[in-house]
């Protein structure tokens, strides 16, 4: 269980308890009432109320206590990728092809299952993932340990401060080799996954780079500048160049790639939730997808 700490300043002298917490600790008001129920809320070391008074000096300290977890994961004893942990996040490098979560249609053999044995000995482990990566698709994922760092790592999510970069091998060759792909993306025409570019779709804003080009293939480095569903996808199938064995919205190659399509998240960058330390991240083109371009 991770508490937060904070020592309150000259300015916080006379301010309530709730107040302080919610603008020096960036608590929320169901964790800080979650914590107040279950005496979780401390100053100096003692329980205290949510109205009391603080003093400059005064130590606050909340224990962060997830809600309980509904839906039992059955946990499945197969490594995972660990590129960083501390008290907050944990940086995967996912492989593929690899549900994220689960669900009723797949209860088992996703990175949920995976992280539910790793932390077994957790009481209420609930899986927190940030950015989620789509089954076929590998590489870099954050996942926060609990609430707080959620809501923290959310809110910064689709803003600057969250840089999200992939590669991806694509069936064809774009023109120009680099640019911006600005074309709002909705969901298909009585489609619940399926997206495409429509006038009454959302802003959606992809820049792109061509790395390398052999014969009617390409290995594109993309940004998002926002984070639709499917977005890399969609407009890659929009300029048309599909990322190769895209079987949403290009070609389906199971015979090359099993599972999976040529689309990794390859590096992040954001600011920690708690330490505020900007970090950053890289994972290196699957052999699989290299051969692609080799061929």
């Amino acid at each position: 269980m991770r508490t937060l700490s904070y020592t309150a300043l000259q300015e916080d002298d006379g301010r309530l308890i709730k107040r302080v917490a919610r603008s020096k600790i960036g608590i929320s008001s169901h964790q800080l009432a979650r914590a107040k129920a279950l005496n979780a809320l401390c100053l100096n070391g003692e329980s205290v109320h949510a109205d009391h008074v603080v003093h400059a000096g005064d130590v606050i300290s909340i224990s962060l206590i997830d809600d309980e977890n509904d839906f039992v994961i059955t946990p499945e004893n197969v490594p995972v990728n660990v590129l960083y942990e501390d008290d907050d996040i944990i940086i995967l490098d996912k492989e593929a092809p690899l549900a994220t979560q689960s669900s009723p249609k797949q209860p088992d053999n996703t990175l949920e299952n995976r992280m539910a044995y790793r932390y077994r000995d957790v009481e209420n482990y609930v899986f927190r993932p940030v950015n989620r990566l789509d089954k076929g698709t590998s590489g870099l994922m954050c996942v926060a340990k609990h609430a707080h760092a959620q809501m923290k790592m959310a809110s910064q999510l689709h803003t600057p401060d969250f840089v999200r970069e992939y590669l991806a091998v694509t069936e064809g060759v774009p023109t120009p080799l680099s640019g911006t792909i600005d074309a709002p993306i909705g969901k298909a025409e009585g489609a619940t996954v399926k997206r495409e570019v429509k006038e009454s779709g959302k802003e959606s804003v992809t820049h792109y780079e061509t790395v390398k080009v052999s014969g009617r293939r390409s290995l594109i480095h993309l940004r998002l500048a926002t984070g639709r569903t499917h977005q890399i996808r969609v407009h890659l199938k929009h300029i048309g160049c599909p990322v190769f064995g895209d079987f949403l919205y290009g070609e389906e190659r199971e015979d090359v790639l099993p599972g999976r399509f040529a689309l990794h998240s390859a590096y992040i960058r954001f600011t920690h939730p708690i330490t505020g330390e900007v970090m950053e991240f890289s994972s290196p083109l699957p052999k699989a997808l290299q051969t692609l371009m080799d061929e």
